[in-house]
């Protein structure tokens, strides 16, 4: 990508109503674009940041050995008043409409309802099970609270997985199979060290459930962690008698601010009971299926990987999810100097590097600040003097020194 052909710019301000960092800074470098409170628009950079981590999911989900599929957003009301959840007093961040012919239809806030229902149509028999399947999709959900940037939205795309089992124990399995794959998800987009598995409450879903929650201080939920263990406790369901379940101390947790970055239900058989999904085991009897559910919001995860990494200069991608891992800055007007970098552009993108060229006729100042901004882990910088000096100056995003290196040599630092 040359910047002179993107249509996006970097600003030094943004919204005073933006009080998230996440906005601020993703607004700033050109990566999104706020269509209004809790919307907001993924432009060429963000996008590019966005489907890294949704790759990241979909291998990982992959494999697990789960099966991608695509639902609908539009959902029809009889499907939640089978298990009560069409209620806005069970569940108040409904977005409703009409059909021309008055039919009463949601937009999807969450997908056990539907798959659960189309499902009758594939299950009948214990030959059938187990399977799980996931999707990407678009969630709408009426959120009273739209101040967290992309980490609380009323559009967002979420990957959401479900599994159906005959038993409890194939269930479990599931269950503690994508626990581990959560965490290496978490762990790949940089985040592993500061996510927790965190016993909470199951709100619309059910009774209790298990959150994935990273510590940072722009986190709205309080939770209590045992970093050895690394389990947490979170403040809703914080109780003597859940600490003792959990095995843990209390004079070993300690109280800090997080973000919840993927969440676990176990449904066990309610839910299909109330839909009507049940099969033939072995013996001939009808019994209903085990149901769990696991979700990970993509731009959730993006906002708390700002959140966590950014400094005061801006934005700090992990090389995993980075929009382009390096940043070729040309500084100065001659031709040859602008030669040099073209031919390092060219020389990197055959190499297979992503290569972010700064081609522009700005000033050497906002060159560099652009580059801070956008924080791709790596910041070339061709000039005049770093040619004299015999190469290209280097500098990691994450580091104050910056080297002088060789095209090749460069070549092989960003490739290694």
């Amino acid at each position: 990508m040359r910047y002179s052909q993107l249509f996006t710019k970097t600003s030094k301000t943004v919204s005073a109503e933006e009080v998230a960092k996440n906005a601020q800074l993703l607004l700033r470098a050109g990566f999104i674009h706020k269509e209004m409170a809790g919307v907001y628009a993924y432009l060429p950079l963000g996008l590019r940041v966005f489907e890294k981590i949704k790759n990241i999911v979909r291998e990982e989900m992959n494999a697990l050995g789960s099966q991608e599929l695509t639902m609908t957003s539009l959902q029809p009301k009889e499907v939640w008043e089978q298990t009560d959840r069409w209620d806005d007093e069970k569940v108040d961040v409904w977005f409703k409409s009409k059909l021309k012919n008055g039919t009463e239809v949601g937009f999807g806030w969450s997908h056990e309802e539907p798959i659960t229902t189309m499902m009758k149509e594939f299950v009948s028999s214990y030959r059938d099970l187990p399977f799980s399947v996931y999707q990407f999709q678009n969630k709408l959900r009426n959120e009273t609270r739209a101040k967290s940037g992309i980490m609380r939205t009323r559009e967002f795309v979420m990957k959401d997985m479900y599994t159906y089992t005959k038993t409890e124990a194939e269930l479990t399995d599931f269950y503690d199979a994508t626990t581990q794959t959560y965490l290496k998800i978490f762990s790949r987009v940089g985040l592993g060290d500061v996510t927790y598995l965190t016993a909470a409450s199951g709100g619309a879903f059910t009774q209790f459930s298990h959150e994935f929650q990273t510590v940072v201080e722009a986190g709205e939920d309080t939770i209590y962690i045992d970093r050895e263990k690394k389990v947490a406790i979170n403040e809703e369901v914080y109780t003597d008698e859940v600490i003792s379940q959990l095995g843990l101390n209390k004079d070993t947790l300690e109280k800090v601010r997080a973000a919840e970055v993927g969440n676990i239900f176990n449904f066990g058989t309610t839910k299909s009971e109330q839909i009507g999904l049940y099969f033939q085991d072995e013996n001939g009897e009808r019994k209903p299926v085990y149901l769990s559910s696991y979700g990970i919001g993509i731009g959730r995860l993006m906002g708390v990987v700002v959140e966590y990494f950014a400094d005061e200069k801006g934005l700090v991608w992990p090389a995993a999810i980075a929009p382009y891992t390096v940043y070729v800055a040309l500084l100065g007007k001659d031709d040859s100097t602008r030669a040099t970098a073209d031919a390092l552009y060219s020389q990197l993108v055959s190499a297979g590097v992503e290569v972010f060229y700064d081609d522009r006729e700005e000033s050497a100042g906002a060159k560099l600040a652009d580059a801070d901004l956008m924080g791709m882990p790596v910041r070339v910088v061709v000039s005049e003097k770093s040619l004299a000096a015999g190469g290209v100056e280097v500098k990691k995003r994450t580091e104050a020194e910056s080297q002088i290196m060789s095209e090749d040599e460069l070549v092989k630092f960003l490739k290694g």
